[in-house]
């Protein structure tokens, strides 16, 4: 009787190992489904990813439809590069490497455009922020996208 216990135990604990392993196989091709179709892909880590570059310039539009570079004097004393330092935006005027491909520096500029636009109250003329991005996909022809922050109620 011991025998058949101790070959059920080992049955037991047989299957058990297969379902961990089971289990951590879905959980990963999971992970990577879910990196791949993502804006961030960091759970689709590949050893030779995108080498896509960009590069943006960043302006304010005020009432009167002007356009003011983020980086010249700006209402409240903000600067962009404080403002987004954080994020790893400050410096977008320069060409430089799209860390988790384009789609993902393309999502995060989105959100420090809102950010930004959410989060200066002592700034009462921008309406909005305008990002032109040109970057090129993997040594590709350059392309252009814009992208805009939220609109920003601005009494004058």
């Amino acid at each position: 009787m011991t025998g058949s216990v101790a070959t059920s135990h080992r049955s037991i604990a047989s299957h058990a190992r297969l379902l961990v392993v089971a289990a951590w196989m879905v959980v990963s091709l999971l992970a990577i489904t879910a990196g791949y179709r993502g804006t961030s892909p960091v759970l689709a880590w590949q050893m030779f990813p995108e080498a896509s570059t960009w590069q943006a310039s960043i302006v304010r539009v005020v009432a009167d439809g002007s356009e003011i570079d983020v980086r010249q004097p700006w209402p409240g004393g903000y600067r962009w590069e404080l403002l987004v330092a954080a994020r790893g935006l400050g410096a977008p005027f320069r060409e430089s490497d799209a860390a988790y491909g384009v789609a993902a520096t393309l999502d995060g500029l989105q959100q420090a455009l809102d950010w930004v636009a959410k989060n200066t109250p002592r700034d009462g003329e921008t309406q909005r922020l305008v990002a032109t991005v040109t970057y090129r996909h993997n040594d590709d022809d350059p392309q252009v996208a814009v992208v805009r922050s939220v609109q920003r109620d601005v009494v004058p």
